[in-house]
């Protein structure tokens, strides 16, 4: 007869971001836990509120699966005596074993017959098994971080103050630290009792909606969606929301009831984010906007608990949010009050890393660097005015105190007091999307003038830290360079732009000695972020669907330009699909294993005989389109003209000697394999390709 078994892990409030991870950390657990012990069961749910992690498991076998195996004993010439009786090492065995004479069999190992028993082990009882396992499990869960309390040897995201462990009607006890393990549970903190006995799991979700919690984090995100989309539609609005702030809020409250609130109209005059953010990063608010993206006069908040009330609460949200406004109202006006040019020298008194100097030397480094890549990509001088502008602006609302209070507001608001000061649209834009990307999908800088910002700022600061010798390790990156990496590698792609990006980081580490006297080993460092981007480049372009083999050569070909490097993955992860490259790929690993020998590309065409006379006029032949086609980044039709090298190439092989005594014909035939080589080098390197 099948079961049901519930774990609930009753704590103190979880923080909302905890709560995805644990729980997908208790169904894994309970799953490797079953399967290991052999515990048949049809499904592992999990649910969760603020206070607390549950666990049901659904269609649970009462006892583990019986099993049967083979045990080996002595040898059967030991076994017997001369009458065929058997010895006392055949007896101790069967009492061993608890078997009779005719519970045994013969089977062959290494040559040689030994006495085997058939053993049936009868599974445990699932409880006894849940009993031992379940504390390991709730010990084993990890968090971002953990804390100790009562002098308790437990490390927990909260403190544990009782658990729920039941199968179907019967408590399943373990010790566990002290705490209670048994059948009672706690309603909402304040609307339920704090004293409920579940009877049946059966009965669980019902109890507790009864004392005002709804355990089911699906059933509350419901709620809360369509509850605070019903009140903004009556508001004649729309709620403005994204899933991070739903699910946020639904790990934040046992019991929702979406309520709706009142923004006063001077709020309204500020800048948009300005209003937008208090509510959504600091009150958890959603806004209400109307069809063309305006914010109305509206806020809608999620109570913890019944609707009881609710005018009292509604105007202590008011009070709440007007604080909030009134404070980001008198920042606003106080940072206009000047212009954001006049920011600048205070930066000169903000650290941005002690070995790298203030934000002011970020900001004329991040100038230089994107001055440098403008130059490379030949824009015009309005956009290069415009970029060597933002540069100047690009930190200067760091200082403000809007953003110091609402750093989330960084580059908002220096596009929003550009504007006000006077700045142009493009200038005030870019210093906004020069933190873009800020996480994964988020959107990418939408100007050449922001994209360039943004990949100065972005590589700066990668070129600044690995000097110093800062840089990720393992899961460990505080400074988010990972992300930044990935920022200029996509927005490189997106803008589908053509840089070479060992000459960018050379001139990032060239500006830090330059402007800042920085000691450092310059060709390591240079290496090292050079395999810092190829191993995102790797990572997303396997994400891609290119094949690993194609990745790696690509990354060995002659090219640093990440664009390049996707057109050519594309298009030889295409032009390998064809019928019958087996035979050219391997002619081609043949050339690049030689070649590697030579020391020049030079070829003495009188010191050819006719095999290699052949390859050396079919290689001339088509060496100049070739070329041509690389160069129009036409790789397959290159690829495919290199392929009319194949007999010549097998021709040569097959009655050549290459590597001779006589180094003059050895160099020289070197040479005609170098030359080959070196042109097959710049569409990739065809010895990295799996030859399948």
């Amino acid at each position: 007869m099948s079961k049901k078994y519930l774990l609930e892990i009753g704590v103190e409030e979880l923080p909302a971001r905890y709560v995805k991870d644990a729980l997908m950390q208790i169904q894994n657990k309970f799953k490797t836990i079953l399967e290991k012990e052999r515990i048949k069961y049809e499904r592992i749910e999990v649910y969760s509120t603020p206070r607390r992690l549950t666990s049901i498991i659904c269609g649970l076998d009462e006892r583990q699966e019986d099993i049967e195996e083979n045990v080996k004993g002595p040898s059967k010439k030991i076994s017997f005596d001369e009458d065929g009786n058997p010895t006392k090492a055949l007896q101790g065995f069967m009492r061993g074993q608890n078997v009779e004479l005719n519970g045994i069999f013969f089977l062959e190992h290494n040559g040689e017959e030994y006495v085997y028993a058939k053993i049936v082990k009868k599974g445990k009882d699932v409880k006894e098994i849940l009993a031992q396992k379940v504390p390991e499990l709730i010990k084993g869960i990890n968090f971002p971080k953990s804390m100790r309390w009562g002098g308790k040897n437990l490390r927990f995201a909260r403190p544990i103050r009782w658990i729920v462990s039941i199968s179907d009607n019967e408590i399943v006890p373990f010790e566990f630290e002290g705490i209670r393990v048994s059948n009672i549970t706690k309603g909402h903190r304040f609307l339920g009792s704090d004293h409920i006995q579940i009877d049946s799991v059966d009965t669980y979700f019902d109890l507790l909606k009864k004392n005002y919690v709804l355990v089911d984090q699906n059933e509350r995100k419901e709620i809360i969606k369509y509850g605070s989309e019903r009140l903004a539609k009556e508001k004649g609005g729309r709620l403005f929301y994204n899933e991070d702030l739903l699910d946020e809020i639904t790990n934040i409250v046992e019991y929702p009831t979406p309520i709706i609130g009142r923004i006063k109209e001077e709020y309204l005059s500020l800048p948009k984010d300005v209003v937008i953010t208090p509510m959504k990063e600091h009150l958890r608010y959603f806004p209400v906007v109307d069809d063309k993206n305006r914010l109305l006069p509206y806020f809608i908040t999620v109570r913890n608990g019944n609707d009881e009330y609710v005018d009292i609460v509604v105007k202590g949200n008011e009070k709440v949010l007007g604080a909030r406004l009134e404070d980001a109202k008198f920042f606003f006006e106080d940072d206009i009050s000047k212009p954001l040019k006049d920011n600048i020298d205070l930066l000169k008194d903000i650290i941005f890393q002690e070995k790298l100097g203030t934000l002011y030397d970020k900001s004329i480094r991040i100038g230089k660097l994107a001055d440098k890549i403008a130059n490379y990509l030949e824009v015009g001088e309005e956009t290069r005015k415009n970029i060597s502008r933002a540069a100047t602006l690009s930190k200067a609302d760091l200082v403000t105190k809007m953003v110091t209070e609402f750093t989330e507001l960084q580059g908002r608001m220096g596009m929003e007091y550009a504007k006000i000061s006077g700045e142009n649209e493009i200038v005030s834009l870019a210093i906004y999307e020069q933190y873009l990307p800020r996480f994964a999908g988020d959107s990418l800088p939408s100007t050449t003038a922001g994209s360039i910002l943004s990949i100065a700022d972005k590589l700066d600061s990668i070129a600044g830290l690995f000097a110093i010798g800062i840089h990720p390790t393992g899961s460990q990156d505080p400074f988010g360079l990972r992300r930044s990496a990935l920022g200029i590698i996509n927005i490189i792609l997106d803008k589908k732009l053509n840089l070479s990006l060992m000459e960018l980081i050379d001139f990032a580490l060239y500006i830090y000695v330059d402007e800042n006297g920085l000691a450092f080993d310059y060709n390591k460092t240079k290496d090292e972020i050079k395999n810092f981007f190829f191993g995102r480049i790797k990572n997303m372009f396997l994400d891609m669907g290119i094949r690993y083999d194609i990745i790696e050569a690509v990354i060995s070909a002659d090219t640093d330009d990440i664009y390049d490097m996707k057109i050519r993955a594309n298009k030889i992860n295409t032009w390998l699909e064809q019928e019958g490259l087996s035979e050219i790929l391997t002619a081609f690993n043949r050339v690049a294993t030689l070649a590697k020998n030579a020391t020049s590309d030079e070829v003495k065409r009188d010191l050819l005989t006719n095999d290699e006379i052949e390859l050396y006029d079919s290689y001339n032949n088509i060496e100049e389109k070739a070329l041509s086609l690389i160069e129009k980044k036409d790789y397959d039709k290159a690829l495919d003209l290199l392929t009319t090298l194949k007999e010549p190439i097998d021709n040569f092989f097959d009655n050549v000697m290459v590597m001779v005594d006589d180094e003059e014909l050895k160099e020289n035939r070197l040479g005609l394999l170098k030359k080959i080589y070196n042109t097959m080098i710049l569409v990739c390197d065809l010895s990295k390709i799996l030859n399948k």
